[in-house]
């Protein structure tokens, strides 16, 4: 690893970790970590086929849940290949500019994933609100639309990171924190002034996840004005349990985020196993988690699963 140069103005390589002290046992690690990617392309890949062919699924909150899981299989397929380049093979070399590419389209999909659910969010708001209404505000078109948005504003707020990366001087340490390249892990290595791509990045934060997370509270704090009006109290319990599944997927999704951010903003001293935690559960939670509760939770997706793999029984036999 003998990179280090105070007149580089971009390394060439930068080395990835995977977990400080166990790297005797990685080879162990990556089983489950195979496992988990596995659950998570086979689980959402199974929802985004099951909603595309089961016409009684073409409902607002199934086309939401769909670009959920889509948005899912392209934040796994974006850290798969790294992950387990470390874990199963203890390769931790990455190029430069491929690491640049791998951090655009993690944090990309990530901000298409909070924007879709706030849509969800939204989605839930009008069902429980407006009912009457519900496919008259939710038009095909203005979900499609809402859909493009999101993935647009992920674009374009993300494309001026690698930009403004490129432009620093690499002269510090090239060993990363993680097993796949994150834009303050990545800035940390500059020994340029730094400040422009601090106040983006924080800007980028609040404008993007702060917004939509102050959303969705804001549409859940209504949506329970709303079921406390409810005269009865199955009314309640029915208007509450159809939001169960969203709730829990903004939890698993926000409160690793922010710890992770916290950490990398003020956490120097903090253990470098928290840190790499953080970052797993990240990157593995959401897209692990989310097919199989909406398949356990969801009557509907359970039932149009059970019927498919029944007609491919049946077929084969």
């Amino acid at each position: 690893m003998e990179f280090i140069n105070s007149s580089w103005f971009q390394p060439p390589t930068l080395f990835l970790t995977g977990i400080p002290s166990l790297e005797a046992v990685q080879i162990w690690i990556s089983i489950p970590l195979c496992i988990m990617y596995l659950i998570a392309l086979l689980g959402n890949s199974t929802i985004l086929f099951i909603i595309k062919t089961t016409s009684s699924l073409h409902e607002p909150q199934y086309i939401f849940l769909s670009m959920l899981a889509a948005t899912d299989v392209g934040l796994s397929l974006s850290t798969l290949p790294t992950v387990l380049s470390v874990f199963l093979l203890n390769h931790r070399e990455i190029e430069f500019h491929s690491c640049l590419i791998q951090m655009f389209f993690i944090h990309t999909f990530s901000s298409m994933e909070s924007a879709i659910l706030l849509a969800m969010a939204f989605d839930r708001f009008v069902a429980i609100r407006n009912p009457l209404h519900y496919t008259v505000v939710l038009t095909h078109s203005r979900i499609m639309g809402m859909g493009l948005a999101a993935m647009i504003r992920g674009v374009v707020l993300m494309v001026p990171l690698p930009i403004l990366l490129k432009r620093l001087p690499f002269c510090k340490d090239v060993i990363l924190s993680h097993c796949y390249c994150y834009h303050p892990d990545v800035m940390k290595l500059a020994c340029g002034p730094i400040t422009v791509n601090i106040i983006y990045g924080l800007s980028l934060v609040l404008c993007s996840f702060g917004v939509d997370s102050m959303f969705i509270v804001i549409s859940y704090s209504l949506i329970l004005k709303t079921v406390l009006g409810i005269a009865s109290k199955d009314g309640q319990l029915k208007a509450l349990n159809t939001c169960v599944s969203h709730i829990f997927t903004v939890c698993i999704f926000y409160v690793p985020l922010i710890v992770l951010a916290v950490i990398h903003r003020f956490g120097t001293f903090t253990s470098p196993l928290l840190h790499v935690t953080m970052a797993n559960l990240f990157l593995f939670l959401t897209p692990v988690l989310n097919p199989l509760v909406y398949s356990l939770k969801t009557k509907q997706i359970r039932f149009a699963v059970h019927k498919v793999f029944k007609c491919r029984k049946n077929l084969l036999t």
